[in-house]
């Protein structure tokens, strides 16, 4: 006789496995809630207490600790003390073990949640069976997520039984499953009880991802590429948008797609971005979106071709015209939090856009706080905090002879924003809160500005230029001036400052230092 003992808090697809596992010859056993979820659909189950001969108890905490479940788990077939030991004790033999845990990252995903709502929801029972089967793979196939369901029940229905090659992997998977699990308890209340070192990053980091989805190449054609899930996370971002239309994505285009939702999460107004090679060649907000997304891409139409752009509005019917009307418009990639149906059906039939561009619905847009980045070095990684706060505008300081007009301040927030989004060296021009040139990358900042000018051009004429971080010379506030930049946004802390200060005086500038840099590395 073949036995499945069955525990699930994700009761997905559950009862389908068992009716398969029963019509297969399999007796079923089960807990609490799940059995009574297999019994009211019909199907006959043997619950643990019977057979164990001891009652659940401490509000579930003990149900499955018992040497008749773990015997019957652990039970080496091929080793005649253990089938001794079995006989001995009317131990049972289990074959498949379906277990998955309590839901501890919905629980604490909740706000609100309590320290003793959250120990609640840490299983014990669960994980140990787990552990236990997958250590006697040879005899037992551990099941813990209803993916697996599927491949399982499909192997027994044809066979009689599972592969060992098969009861490897769900060995395997077992175990990534139990330490993603203990991980993500132990990083919560690292958190919360602030067990970190004394510059407020973790002592310890573990990071655990799952694949979402293989990608067409890595960052060149001929290097692999996948995404993953942080499944800590919560909330809107481009790994779980859904596709609506297109061919796969690339790595690049992740990148790309991350970079224009982060200009544009943080903007209260409607607003577009335009990025390529992860830098904003246009961004802008207005009143509506179509005129926000008109700005942003004449911001610098050339740079635009092939271009990742995302929104902060669901797109309607106007902004889809737009797209889809304007001459040598090319867009790889359109993100936005939803599609008005009239603006999906045009932007997937017009000729131009059906088959190639890819459309990502990414949801309702929520602000990041907190959070940190971690990047890839060799022999290790560098972390630091995430910078995704709005600036503290108590601390801006206009340090020039000439004051800034209020008319200007919202101008010079916006080159403000935009410019944390640039890679460094950057330099970037706004006019109409609209980006008009971009310098970006530059080894030397005075090149920066040369770039940004040249890609205004005449519209640099009453802009504002901001700077991600300090003027190391007086030498662009002359190249400004000829330009008719109308004000500067910096963070100031130069040992030349005083002679900044004093060339932006002499060209009658306002300037303003903001105490803070924004490199973007």
């Amino acid at each position: 006789m073949k036995r499945a003992l069955i525990s699930v808090s994700d009761k997905s697809g559950i009862c389908e496995l068992a009716r398969g596992l029963g019509d297969c010859g399999f007796e079923i056993f089960s807990t609490g809630g799940t059995a009574k979820h297999l019994q009211a659909d019909g199907i006959a189950v043997i619950d643990v207490a019977a057979y164990t001969g001891f009652p659940e108890m401490m509000d579930g905490r003990v149900k499955t600790l018992h040497p008749k479940i773990f015997g019957g788990i652990l039970g080496r077939r091929d080793h005649q003390s253990d089938v001794d030991a079995m006989q001995k004790h009317d131990i049972l033999t289990f074959d498949v073990l379906c277990v998955n845990l309590y839901p501890f990252a919905a629980t604490v995903a909740n706000l609100d949640v309590t320290v003793p709502e959250a120990v609640e929801n840490i299983d014990i029972g669960g994980p140990s069976l787990i552990r236990a089967a997958a250590k006697n793979h040879p005899f037992v196939a551990v099941l813990t997520e209803s993916s697996q369901y599927v491949q399982v029940l499909s192997e027994i229905q044809a066979t009689g039984d599972t592969t060992l090659e098969t009861r490897r992997l769900l060995m395997q998977q077992a175990f990534e499953h139990t330490a993603s699990y203990d991980r993500m308890i132990a990083d919560y209340f690292a958190r919360i009880w602030a067990f970190e070192s004394n510059d407020g990053l973790p002592n310890e980091l573990s990071v655990r991802l799952t694949q979402h989805a293989e990608l067409r190449h890595g960052e060149n054609s001929h290097q692999l590429g996948a995404v993953y899930t942080d499944k800590r996370f919560v909330g809107p971002s481009v790994v779980t948008a859904k596709q609506l239309n297109g061919k796969q994505l690339s790595y690049n285009n992740f990148l790309d797609m991350d970079a224009a939702l982060a200009i544009v999460r943080m903007q209260t107004e409607p607003a577009c971005s335009v990025i390529k090679h992860n830098n904003p060649c246009g961004a802008a907000i207005a009143l509506e979106l179509q005129t926000a997304v008109a700005k942003a891409f004449a911001g610098d139409p050339q740079s635009a071709f092939g271009s990742v752009v995302a929104m902060n509005r669901t797109i309607d019917i106007a902004t889809a015209q737009f797209l889809c009307e304007t001459k040598n418009l090319f867009i790889e990639v359109i993100v936005a939090p939803g599609f008005d149906p009239a603006a999906l059906r045009m932007l997937t039939t017009f000729p131009k856009w059906k088959t190639n561009v890819r459309l990502m619905e990414v949801g309702e847009l929520t602000p990041i706080t907190g959070g940190i980045e971690i990047r890839s070095i060799v022999g290790g990684a560098v972390v630091q905090s995430l910078d995704n706060q709005p600036d503290d505008r108590s601390q801006w300081k206009v340090v020039t002879d000439q004051k800034v007009e209020d008319a200007m301040l919202q101008e010079l927030a916006f080159g403000w924003d935009m410019v944390r989004f640039v890679k460094s060296n950057a330099i970037t021009l706004s006019k109409d809160l609209s980006l008009i040139g971009v310098g970006a990358g530059q080894m030397s900042r005075v090149d920066s500005v040369k770039i940004a000018l040249e890609k205004a051009g005449d519209r640099a004429q009453g802009s504002v230029l901001a700077s991600d971080a300090f003027f190391p010379f007086a030498d662009s506030i002359p190249l400004a001036a000829a330009a008719g930049i109308a004000a500067i946004i910096q963070p100031g802390g130069s040992v030349k400052d005083d002679e900044v200060i004093a060339a932006a005086n002499e060209h009658k500038i306002p300037m303003i230092f903001t105490q803070r840099r924004q490199f973007k590395h």
